[in-house]
């Protein structure tokens, strides 16, 4: 048997606003089309968290492209986190639409959850602290919004500028929790290893090289573990071990000369030295304002600040990749679409992404190099030149492959 593209449109629009009721809709759909895409299954989440009056609201609805989240000058204006699903730039996808001749395209997608501002005790409860601590545990990535601009009317916790400051501050209370964490699970599996349980054991060793680590005030991601430790060290869902990227909120004004700015240049050199992590530069307020412009008026304006293209694009991609996630495409005459896939997965996985039965039932993925495809300009030819090849269950999916699935159920 052998699929192209399956049509799922009615289901992704649902996906953003409504996800209860998309999730109502489905499960009352026949079970043949439940399997299609389930978002809470493949949909991973990246939260944005900061210091309050940051400009996390404010990049969250850039991201968005809505208004759902409040942004006001004063701490705590989001108490519930905001959530919204956000589709993945990729010009790769027009050029497929082309050779295939469909009007569908349907790009990948992430979830972005703006979490409340975080403030110095937060570990110990300050500031709804534990409500806040316990939706960053909920995400699979972190992107911490620093304040990098200059405003008197825009009022900071601390009351001065100082992002690296900032960075320790939600750093520090991200590894109090972590640490109450680790401390509490050794007392609950220390009977269990006491009796010589294997699983409990294996925990405590793990614990017991997480303690000290982050009692010293450094992450659990910078701690070294074998690839064995570190899948039971995801057991305990420990905050400082997600992977995190830094977005520097710049003013308008500061934009096109960000890779100048002291407070930016401040926050790379410290996340690359202390925290292994990576920068980019945003402005919130810009993105925002970019949301109600059409898309070459936008264009216009960004060039009229001096800066060549969005923000949002690089951070989305950024972020899309510190999931370490990956897209391959399905193309054909109903619609051309990416898929979502982590790093490293087999055709089966991929194929698993669409549908459960094509995992289960895998035979062969037919497979061409998006690169190689663009440049035969059609399957035929990449077929002619031997571009187009059969691979089977071992094969580790490529970024930008275009898969047809063969699967016998």
């Amino acid at each position: 048997m052998r699929l192209y593209v399956f049509a799922t449109r009615l289901c992704f629009r649902l996906v953003p606003d409504r996800p209860s009721a998309y999730k109502s809709r489905l499960m009352s759909a026949p079970k043949w089309r439940r399997g299609i895409f389930y978002p809470d299954k493949f949909m991973l989440k990246a939260g944005i968290v900061g210091l309050p009056n940051v400009g996390k609201s404010t990049l969250f609805n850039a991201l968005t492209r809505s208004r759902k989240a409040e942004a006001a000058n004063y701490p705590f204006c989001t108490i519930d986190p905001n959530v919204g699903v956000v589709t993945v730039p990729d010009a790769r996808l027009y050029p497929l639409q082309k050779i295939v001749k469909t009007n569908v395209v349907i790009p990948a997608a992430i979830e972005f959850v703006d979490i409340a501002g975080l403030v110095k005790g937060a570990a110990a409860g300050e500031g709804l602290g534990n409500k806040f601590l316990t939706h960053i545990r909920e995400v699979d990535a972190i992107v911490q919004v620093v304040r990098c601009f200059e405003d008197p009317d825009i009022h900071h916790v601390a009351g001065n500028i100082d992002p690296v400051s900032d960075i320790e501050v939600i750093t520090t209370e991200l590894v109090l929790a972590d640490l109450e964490a680790v401390q509490k699970r050794l007392g609950s599996i220390a009977k269990d290893a006491k009796r010589g349980d294997k699983e409990a054991l294996a925990q405590e060793a793990v614990l017991k090289k997480l303690e000290p680590h982050l009692n010293s005030g450094k992450p659990a991601l910078l701690l070294a573990l074998t690839p064995e430790e570190k899948a039971i060290s995801r057991l305990f869902w420990l905050m400082t071990d997600k992977s995190t990227i830094f977005a520097c909120n710049v003013k308008e004004s500061d934009l096109a000369t960000a890779a100048t700015n002291p407070h930016v240049l401040k926050v790379r050199e410290y996340v690359q030295t202390h925290l292994a992590c990576e920068a980019v530069v945003i402005s919130a307020q810009i993105e925002s304002d970019l949301v109600d412009l059409a898309p070459d008026e936008a264009q216009a304006f960004l060039k009229e600040l001096g800066v060549d293209e969005s923000g949002v694009g690089a951070l989305i991609h950024a972020t899309y990749h510190l999931l370490g996630l990956r897209t391959y495409f399905t193309a054909g005459e109903k619609e051309v679409r990416a898929w979502t896939i982590h790093a490293g997965d087999t055709a089966p996985k991929a194929a698993g992404v669409i549908h459960s039965d094509f995992e289960r039932g895998f035979i062969k993925a037919e497979t061409v190099a998006y690169d190689d495809l663009i440049k035969c300009g059609s399957v035929a030819v990449a077929r002619e030149k031997g571009l187009y090849r059969m691979e089977g269950k071992e094969y580790v999916v490529k970024d930008g492959d275009v898969l047809v699935f063969k699967f016998n159920v």
